[in-house]
């Protein structure tokens, strides 16, 4: 795997990836930047969240459940002084379909998170990192289903 890195201007980088993808990275303007690109630190949480979600939908494929729609939200806290690593990582899936188990979308986190998310563990190495899901289901409005875990 590989990834390049070229400076545009002040704190703005334009991110290569090996697979020919780019982002712009940028800083807020008290650090020299214009705020147009994400920041590093975000750009990390969105690769856990995409990283840990595309197991969770491979498995939830393989087990023939019929997802509609997935989104994991993530909430982070940092350390107040540097290097201002992750501490504790709450990762929140929103799993909707149709006829969904619960126990298997479960064991689908579980297993991500336990076997097969490389960003996960790997940044579960400096933060305590928590995971919780919710099935939904398609067309019922959600205030109606609760929270598990």
């Amino acid at each position: 795997m590989k990834a390049r890195i070229k400076w545009v201007e002040d704190v703005m980088f334009v991110g290569e990836s090996g697979s020919g993808h780019s982002v712009v990275i940028d800083g807020p303007p008290e650090y020299g930047g214009r705020n147009l690109g994400i920041r590093p630190m975000e750009l990390l949480l969105q690769g856990l969240g995409g990283c840990t979600a595309f197991d969770v939908m491979l498995i939830l494929k393989k087990s023939r459940q019929q997802v509609s729609d997935c989104v994991v939200e993530i909430e982070a806290e940092r350390a107040e002084t540097e290097p201002k690593v992750f501490t504790r990582i709450h990762v929140h899936f929103i799993v909707t379909g149709h006829g969904l188990k619960e126990n298997v979308v479960k064991r689908a986190v579980q297993l991500s998170a336990e076997k097969y998310c490389s960003a996960s563990i790997m940044l579960g190495k400096t933060a305590e990192i928590s995971h919780d899901f919710e099935v939904r289901e398609a067309g019922v409005m959600p205030s109606m289903v609760g929270r598990k875990q």
